[in-house]
């Protein structure tokens, strides 16, 4: 037992050890499609991105549109994100994203989305995994980062604020 304790010692991370950089805010403006309850077990629906802006410290432009949330709801109210978007710098060029993650608030917060309001951070469940692909060679970096967002809710869409994981 103490050799099997020593090996996975070695092999544990620092929690101390992992460190984030905010890389930038993402703004998402949305379109719902609603597909409804499916055989599969589950709720679908799409989020077609309408617009956006993202801006941090090194980068900063607009969320083109076209790009898109394809989204279950589990039957306890989970939400499965799976997004593909494409951002566009401010001095014009491309960054392809992608996010998976997890959307999970009360039935109370369920509520107030669906009416429309505002739901902070702090209120719910709502992380992101993301990846980026970029051909420019000043962003050649980005393709190899992973990078983390906390999410919160307006009428019109999310808005994340996105962590390079160091």
């Amino acid at each position: 037992m103490a050799a099997i304790k020593g090996l996975c010692s070695r092999f544990l991370i620092d929690m101390n050890a992992i460190a984030f950089r905010p890389l930038f805010v993402l703004e998402v403006e949305t379109k719902p499609q609603i597909v409804g309850d499916v055989p599969m077990g589950y709720f679908r629906r799409t989020g077609m991105i309408v617009s956006g802006r993202f801006y941090g410290p090194k980068l900063q432009g607009k969320l083109l549109p076209g790009g898109g949330d394809w989204l279950i709801k589990r039957k306890d109210g989970v939400i499965h994100l799976d997004v593909r978007a494409v951002l566009e710098t401010d001095d014009g060029h491309g960054i392809y994203m992608t996010y998976t993650g997890r959307l999970k608030g009360s039935p109370a917060i369920d509520a107030r989305m669906a009416k429309g309001e505002t739901i902070a951070a702090e209120e719910l469940y709502f992380r992101t995994l993301v990846q980026f692909e970029a051909a420019a060679e000043s962003l050649l970096w980005m393709n190899d980062i992973v990078a983390v967002g906390v999410g919160s809710r307006r009428p019109n869409g999310p808005v994340y604020s996105i962590y390079e994981i160091l």
